[in-house]
């Protein structure tokens, strides 16, 4: 027996499943960190399968490597976009799969496997990979650059909303507005074969199967490596071996808003586009035309980040004009005229923060209705029912922040957690973000 099967055999079991339910996203980290701690999870090689509208796969761009060993510093140091990489870093996780809605392509579809490490000339947390995601916030170098290099699998999976009215292998379909808890009336079997014999429960349940496939979209472009699609059955078999996981739900996933679109007039927000772009690079480029990609995008975010802080210490004239003199920044002047108009004293750094999501891509907007969070309820279901139990769960309702709509939250997180109880029988549910806002 390998010592990672020996450690995984050895950890310990909760008696009910955990749910952990919090605010802003970054904030399940201890929770995560807490449960290895208490030999619950392994110290390594943890699958972390994450549904969201948004990666998070960002890195805190100018904080050391070496913070991921200090945990108390490491959890002041993250926030919502940046919080996966570093428990990479420090070994944690080395399969993460991204679940997101057809609304949401941060990142190409399909299997990526690149390396995370330490950047040997800035000791900063820096990745091997090339997608765009990446190269457009200046996080790309070349493998002889880091050091503690750890490897990393990263499936991308799109879920479609799931409608059972489409399903032609059902005669006698109804949709779920008319029958909103069709894919929950089997919870009883449900549970008996997650918390069960997984493989004797998915062989028995292949229409389940088939269910849990049709809400995966399609398969990665014509561009792109036939063999890096990934099934739900490849992806069961995967977290089967792994022994334990972590299962990760963004409330965001099912209904999500861009919060910047209505902090800003649609003028100011083409200007910001404009001066953030982020220029795709070409196909079949060298490491040499890439590491001077991310050199360019660097030094193009580092003025910026620099105007807009001068910007907070005075809007005048002449440093406006100052800035706005610099190659790509002319419409600088225009945003800011806009911005007095309408306020007595901007605040550039919220400025500066929006502009760094205008890059190759907007930020995913997409109210859903009840129907399409229905849906992807729907499709929540029948994934997880082709999956083995999770090990605990970690939901963020991100609405505090305008992520996930306000008005819709408190629904989507009581249809979800109907789902996990269906699925996994009684709960031990964490309401961190109540007991938080409650007075002491």
């Amino acid at each position: 027996m390998s010592a990672a099967a020996g450690e995984r055999a050895r950890l310990r079991r909760y008696p009910e499943l955990p749910v952990w339910v919090v605010e802003d996203h970054h904030e399940v980290l201890p929770f995560i960190y807490r449960a290895i701690g208490s030999k619950h999870l392994p110290v390594s090689n943890i699958s972390f399968v994450h549904f969201d509208s948004h990666p998070d796969l960002l890195i805190p761009v100018n904080m050391p490597a070496d913070t991921v060993f200090d945990k108390e510093t490491l959890f002041g140091e993250l926030s919502i976009e940046n919080w996966i990489m570093p428990a990479v870093y420090a070994g944690h996780f080395s399969h993460v799969v991204w679940l997101h809605p057809t609304w949401a392509q941060q990142i190409r579809e399909g299997k990526h496997h690149f390396l995370v490490g330490k950047d040997v000339s800035t000791t900063t947390i820096r990745v091997t990979s090339t997608d765009h995601y990446f190269l457009s916030d200046g996080l790309y170098v070349t493998e002889d650059q880091l050091e503690n290099q750890k490897p990393l699998q990263l499936d991308v999976i799109m879920v479609k909303p799931y409608k059972l009215c489409n399903n032609q292998e059902e005669n006698d379909a109804v949709s779920s507005a008319k029958k909103p808890k069709l894919a929950l009336e089997d919870a009883e079997n449900t549970a008996s074969t997650n918390c069960g014999s997984y493989s004797e429960g998915l062989e028995k349940d292949t229409v389940a199967q088939r269910r849990g496939q049709t809400c995966l979209g399609p398969s990665p472009s014509e561009s792109q490596d036939p063999q890096a699609a990934v099934s739900i059955g490849e992806m069961a078999e995967t977290l089967k071996k792994g022994g334990a996981f972590v299962l990760d739900i963004d409330l965001d996933f099912f209904s999500v808003k861009n919060p910047f679109k209505e902090m800003f007039t649609q003028e100011e927000y083409k200007i910001l586009q404009e001066l953030y772009q982020f220029k795709k690079p070409g196909i079949n480029l060298t490491e040499e035309d890439l590491v001077d990609c991310v050199d360019t995008r660097i030094h193009q975010l580092e003025d910026l980040e620099a105007a807009f802080a001068d910007l907070c210490d005075g809007d005048d004239e002449e440093t406006v004009q100052k800035w706005a003199s610099n190659s790509g920044m002319e419409s600088l002047v225009p945003l800011v005229q806009s911005l007095k108009k309408r306020m007595e004293a901007p605040d550039y750094e919220m400025v500066h923060q929006a502009g760094l999501t205008c890059d190759y891509s907007e930020l995913p907007h997409h109210i859903s209705t009840e129907q399409e969070i229905e849906d992807l309820i729907q499709s929540l279901y029948y994934l997880l029912k082709n999956l083995p139990k999770p090990t605990l769960v970690t939901m963020a309702r991100s609405s505090m922040d305008d992520y996930c709509p306000s008005e819709q939250v408190d629904t989507i997180q009581e249809k979800v957690l109907n789902v996990l109880r269906s699925l996994y029988g009684t709960l031990d549910i964490h309401l961190v973000y109540s007991a938080e806002s409650s007075p002491s």
